[in-house]
């Protein structure tokens, strides 16, 4: 079942090390959050498939890393000083801020009850430039004005010509890259969903016009695919093809990819058709030639481009989500093996990440410290570390510690017992299914990596 709420996940995270406000022992910044040691790890595993998938396993899409601050004319070209804007009203009251097209209706056809003060009044909306702007150099002048990116495609478009010169690469093709993005927004909420420094995954894959309407239907289900990949449940996206008129100035058709979030359904990506506009624009901004041509037809052209993106901080919360579920009364085991797993808990949260996916792949847990076991299980830990991130603890009882490590997602628990010490072998707990199975060491990492494939 869905959750209704981000309060659990929100939760979940900052306790057990995934998500925390940024500069948090000095009251935290506004939507502006750092990944914790568990935190990261997801994210990295979710950015590393996302190359493998699109990047590495594709011949025609080659992978770049663009600056984050670019030539100031970038932004003149790609219309973000012009039109990158939200119309925003200020309470002349409270001074606070806010988006015009996120206030409630006019109380009296004239003021707007202000969200922070009540009854006060505001000033004429205004357009309000979303982008992060600083200077380069010792001084604030105009000439040396910079910003930083409000998104990573640009730095694609800017490189076209010479990715395909050092590539050799032929149309159709794609460049791809990860990266952050800033954007000072003033609607803000719903923790990492929207945020004024992210992280984006993008592509940009030019092809021949003409053959824009299949590639774009080729990519749809690319990012469709790649959503079950990590664990999202179809029944949890959808697509919304956005109309003529709220489609954006460059493109010539856009579907929104949206989950099912707490808050209600939302983007989580999106595929745009952006025709050959961006590439026709930064020839007349630059004044250098960004044709194709096409050795094989003779033909010369501007190719055009659709472009798949994927907010990875989105992809993170859908992730959670999706794995995240509640056993009120707790889970019970049949192992009489081990009878702490019966220990009665008000409730278990079970994190059923993918394992590729999960911030540690197994969990080391000596049954005792003492008997020589902790060291045994210490020196297993060392050896699993050259193959796969592994944690090991030997605090608590067996039951307590398998919760801990259902809790973050560690598809197995892996226990060593008096009986290790005779034949060596151990004892290997499923996340999901909770089932046990007796393992020589000498097999362990064989069996591990077959199911982490």
């Amino acid at each position: 079942m869905p959750l209704s709420s981000l309060e659990p996940i929100v939760n979940l995270a900052k306790r057990r090390g995934f998500v925390v406000g940024s500069s948090e022992i000095y009251g935290g910044i506004a939507s502006i959050f750092d990944y914790g040691p568990l935190g990261v790890e997801l994210k990295n595993n979710l950015k590393q498939l996302w190359w493998k998938t699109f990047i590495h396993q594709r011949d025609d899409m080659v992978g770049i890393d663009s600056s984050i601050i670019m030539h100031p004319r970038v932004w003149e070209a790609s219309g973000h000083l012009e039109s990158f804007t939200d119309p925003l009203v200020e309470c002349t009251k409270c001074h606070m801020r806010f988006r015009e097209d996120h206030m409630p209706e006019k109380s009296d056809g004239k003021f707007w009850k202000c969200p922070e003060g009540g009854e006060h009044h505001f000033s004429e909306a205004r357009q309000f430039n979303l982008m992060f702007k600083t200077f380069l150099g010792a001084t604030e002048e105009s000439a040396n004005i910079a910003y930083l990116r409000p998104e990573t495609a640009q730095g694609m478009f800017a490189n076209f010509k010479y990715v395909l010169e050092t590539t050799r690469q032929k149309v159709p093709f794609g460049i791809g890259q990860i990266g952050k993005s800033f954007r000072n927004e003033i609607g803000l909420g719903n923790w990492l969903f929207r945020l004024r420094e992210f992280e984006i995954a993008e592509l940009e894959f030019f092809v021949k016009p003409g053959t824009d309407e299949e590639w774009f239907d080729h990519w749809v289900g690319a990012w469709e695919h790649f959503y079950e990949s990590v664990g999202i449940d179809k029944a949890n996206i959808k697509r919304d093809e956005k109309s003529k008129e709220s489609l954006a100035h460059y493109s010539k058709r856009t579907i929104d990819m949206h989950y099912r979030f707490p808050h209600g359904w939302d983007e989580l990506g999106g595929i745009a058709n952006r025709t050959d506009y961006d590439l026709k624009r930064h020839m007349e901004f630059s004044g250098k030639d960004l044709t194709y041509f096409d050795q094989e037809t003779h033909e010369k052209f501007v190719p055009y481009v659709i472009e798949p993106t994927q907010g990875i901080d989105r992809l993170f919360i859908a992730v959670l989500c999706d794995a995240y579920r509640e056993y009120p009364g707790g889970r019970k085991s049949d192992d009489a093996a081990m009878p702490e797993e019966k220990e009665p808990t008000e409730t278990d949260v079970v994190l059923h990440l993918k394992p590729f996916l999960a911030p540690f792949k197994v969990a080391v847990l000596p049954l005792v410290k003492k008997d020589g076991l902790a060291e045994l299980g210490k020196q297993l830990a060392e050896d699993l570390r050259k193959s796969m991130t592994t944690f090991y603890d030997e605090s608590g009882s067996i039951g307590r510690r398998y919760r801990r490590q259902d809790e973050i997602g560690t598809p197995w628990c892996i226990t060593l017992d008096y009986q290790t010490k005779e034949d060596n072998t151990v004892t290997i707990r499923d996340r999901d299914s909770m089932e046990q199975v007796r393992i020589s060491t000498s097999e362990l990492n064989h069996w591990l990596e077959s199911r982490l494939v």
